[in-house]
């Protein structure tokens, strides 16, 4: 990709940066970074998560966390449930993992549904990648999503069991959803964990460095309690930020025209 764009000095490149990076992690090349006229960098909830681009000489733009969709495009809390066949006075937990191998019966997500399968008064969505391979799991109360973005269904849903790198974080924080959080700890560069605590010292989500039966168990019978979940998504409003798309389509539209 660098290839392709080095020399075209008649298209803007802009690249969008996000994450919160780790300490000591691997740093971009100054040499990629310089292919570009425009640095974005929507913020996270580490707030010293940004690199030093003091010496680069691209523009730097900075923004609020970019969410996908606004709150007015979300559907009902019934839309989701009467497509999929969910009974309406149902709990709905939302999973969406990754690529886990459903057949290791050791894998989260595994582990996850297994769990979740043990209420009987709950119905499970899983949210599956439309660029990777179906998920297959039988169960009586276990349904699969494929749409994009997901979130536009996130009013079907009570609470969610997540993985934790940034869209899905700030997703899950923006629309208030009460969430379990698995953050991946073996990520080169995103420090997933550091951004999860930030929501889990909130009170805004449960965060889960190990799992295994006991530790999913604990936490979905935590987070099965009305009232701890009322909690959870009120604290999630102390986090919530203004949508950095907005911030970025404003900029964008005042660069390419000039």
């Amino acid at each position: 990709m660098l290839n392709a764009i080095h020399g075209q000095e008649d298209i803007d490149k802009i690249w969008v940066r996000r994450g919160t990076f780790k300490k000591g992690a691997t740093k971009i090349p100054v040499d990629s970074i310089d292919h570009f006229d425009v640095i974005i960098r929507p913020s996270d909830s580490v707030e010293s998560s940004k690199d030093d681009h003091s010496e680069i000489e691209a523009e730097i733009f900075d923004c609020e966390p970019i969410i996908f969709a606004s709150n007015d495009e979300l559907k009902s809390r019934d839309y989701l449930r009467n497509r999929l066949g969910i009974p309406l006075d149902a709990v709905v937990a939302y999973v969406q993992l990754g690529a886990g191998q459903i057949n290791d019966i050791e894998s989260d997500i595994a582990i996850t549904l297994t769990e979740l399968a043990k209420h009987d008064n709950v119905y499970t969505v899983v949210g599956e990648s439309m660029l990777g391979s179906p998920i297959s799991f039988e169960g009586p109360r276990v349904r699969f999503l494929r749409d994009y973005p997901n979130s536009i269904n996130f009013n079907a849903f009570d609470f969610a069991v997540t993985a934790c790198g940034y869209n899905s974080y700030h997703e899950m924080i923006h629309f208030g959803l009460p969430s379990i959080c698995y953050p991946n700890l073996n990520t080169g560069m995103d420090d997933q964990l550091a951004r999860a605590k930030v929501a889990e010292d909130a009170g805004a989500m449960i965060v889960l460095t190990e799992i295994n039966r006991k530790s999913v168990s604990s936490a979905i019978e935590k987070i099965m309690n009305p009232d701890t979940r009322q909690r959870m998504k009120m604290a999630t409003k102390k986090l919530t930020r203004d949508n950095g798309a907005d911030q970025v389509a404003e900029y964008l539209a005042k660069v390419l025209n000039n």
